[in-house]
This record gives structure tokens, C-alpha cells and sequence, in this order.
């Protein structure tokens, strides 16, 4: 009996092994091994010329600065807009298709209303000149500024939703516990719902990073020519300069830095909460 549950299981399963297996993780080996094999033969002559390149380093330095900070962002955004949807909205649902409405808008879409908003003679400069805190347009497009507030609106939603699911776990007589224990509301907060939505918190950081770090749409129209990241670097190589090879190194490095830093989070949360 318990064979035939096993062979049920596997079955089961077994197509989207199959699907994962054909479509990811092939394509994923067969891009290792393209930037290990530049001249049929076994080499880090690609990843040594690439990291001693200066442009590639300054990009590299820039997708990691920007996606950290727009993970930060989306943190600092999120978790008190999830807090408040979980534990004080009486219209929860409401609440939640709000903030993944814009979810269901085209990254290009956004990309383009934020043009528009940010231009130089867009809303938000017309206001600036308006009210007299500046005499001229600002440059508030084309650059790292207005990359990272795409960013924020793009994956703010997944910090959000990230974090409802976790908190409406925790159980609202912790907190009524801890306040019959003495606490106040502030360190019941603290002691209680921080320690035990850490959980989310990391999933949401995870999710935040990794779409920062791999999205093109966004980088592409709100960065410009002279603001370019890992991703925009890789449709370079591989679409203009024609060089697949090159591609590929920039590619796995991407995969690398993302499992690196996903890991590092993982660490981190165990540290503060070794329950999560």
C-alpha cells in the first residue's frame, strides 16, 4: 500500500519535474557551460576579462547598489502599509486588491506614465518650479533616481503581500499576552509581531531583489543610455554586439549574486529568529 502511495506521488510530481527540468535547468546548464567554454575549451578567460573590465564594474556595482536600496525601500514602504492591512483595516479586501492593482498594469506601461510624470515638464518638476523651490526643471529622468522609484512602484506589491501572509499567522493573543505581561504596545510590537514576521519580511526582500536585479523593461526606458545594469548589459551583448559568450558570463553572474544574496538574507533572518 504504501508503494502504490509512492508511485501515486511520483506520478504526481513527475510532470513539473519534467517542465522545471527541460525549460531551467538545461537552458541554465547549457549557459554555465557556454561561459566556460569560450574556445571549446575550459577557461576563466571570459569572467577575467569581465571583471577587469572598468564599464562592467561600474555597472556591477550600480545593479547591486540600486537593488539594495530599492529592496530597503520597499521594506520601509511595506511593512507598515502590510501591518496596517493585516491587524486595523476593516476592509482588508480592499485594501489588498489596492495594492496589487498595479500588479496587473504592463511594466512598460508604468515605465512610460513615469516618464511622463518625471519629465521636465512633467507633473512633478511643474510643481517644484511652481512653488518656488527651484527656478528650473530638475533632472529627474535618466538616472538612478527615477530607476529606483520604478523599481519601488514595480515590487512594492510583492513586499506587501509578502508580508500579510505572514502576519495574519500571528495571533493577536500574543499580543495581548505580552500587553497582560507588562508590555507596552510598542514593545509588545518589537518582542512580538517584528521577530515573528521576519519570516516575510525575508521572502519579500528575496522577491524584491531578485526582480530588481533582473528586470530589463524598467532599467531600459527610465535609465537611459549612460545608466546601465546587469540586465541591459546583457541584451548588449548578446542583441548589439553579438557576443553570446559574454552574454552568458553576465548572465550566470546575475544567477550567482542572486543566490548569494537570497542565501545571505535566509542567514540573517535565522539569526534574528531562529524559529523563522
Amino acid at each position: 500500500m504504501k508503494q502504490k502511495k509512492n508511485r501515486i506521488w511520483l506520478l504526481l510530481i513527475l510532470p513539473g519535474t519534467l517542465f522545471i527540468t527541460v525549460f531551467m535547468l538545461i537552458p541554465l546548464f547549457s549557459l554555465c557551460l557556454t561561459s566556460f567554454f569560450p574556445d571549446q575549451s575550459f577557461s576563466f578567460s571570459s569572467y577575467l576579462k569581465l571583471f577587469g573590465d572598468v564599464y562592467f564594474q561600474q555597472t556591477f556595482l550600480r545593479s547591486i547598489r540600486l537593488s539594495l536600496l530599492s529592496t530597503l525601500l520597499c521594506a520601509l514602504l511595506g511593512y507598515p502599509t502590510a501591518y496596517y492591512i493585516s491587524k486595523h483595516s476593516r476592509h482588508k479586501g480592499v485594501m489588498m486588491a489596492l495594492a496589487v492593482f498595479p500588479m496587473f498594469t504592463s511594466p512598460v506601461v508604468r515605465s512610460f506614465s513615469w516618464m511622463v510624470i518625471l519629465g521636465k515638464r512633467g507633473i512633478v518638476n511643474n510643481f517644484l518650479v511652481w512653488s518656488g523651490l527651484f527656478a528650473k526643471p530638475q533632472d529627474l529622468l535618466y538616472n538612478e533616481f527615477s530607476m529606483t522609484v520604478g523599481f519601488v512602484q514595480l515590487f512594492l506589491p510583492q513586499m506587501i503581500l509578502s508580508l500579510i501572509g505572514v502576519m495574519d499567522n500571528i495571533s493577536d493573543d500574543l499580543t495581548l499576552a505580552a500587553g497582560n505581561l507588562g508590555a507596552t504596545r510598542l514593545g509588545s510590537f518589537f518582542h512580538v509581531v517584528l521577530p515573528l514576521s521576519v519570516s516575510g519580511l525575508v521572502t519579500g526582500s528575496v522577491l524584491v531583489f531578485t526582480g530588481c536585479m533582473t528586470a530589463y523593461t524598467t532599467p531600459q526606458l527610465l535609465g537611459g543610455a549612460d545608466t546601465r545594469v546587469l540586465s541591459t548589459m546583457v541584451y548588449q551583448y548578446a542583441m548589439s554586439l553579438r557576443d553570446w559568450t559574454q552574454a552568458s558570463v553576465v548572465a550566470v553572474v546575475m544567477i550567482a549574486v542572486t543566490m548569494l544574496i537570497s542565501s545571505l538574507f535566509s542567514r540573517i533572518s535565522r539569526k534574528i529568529n531562529p524559529v523563522a
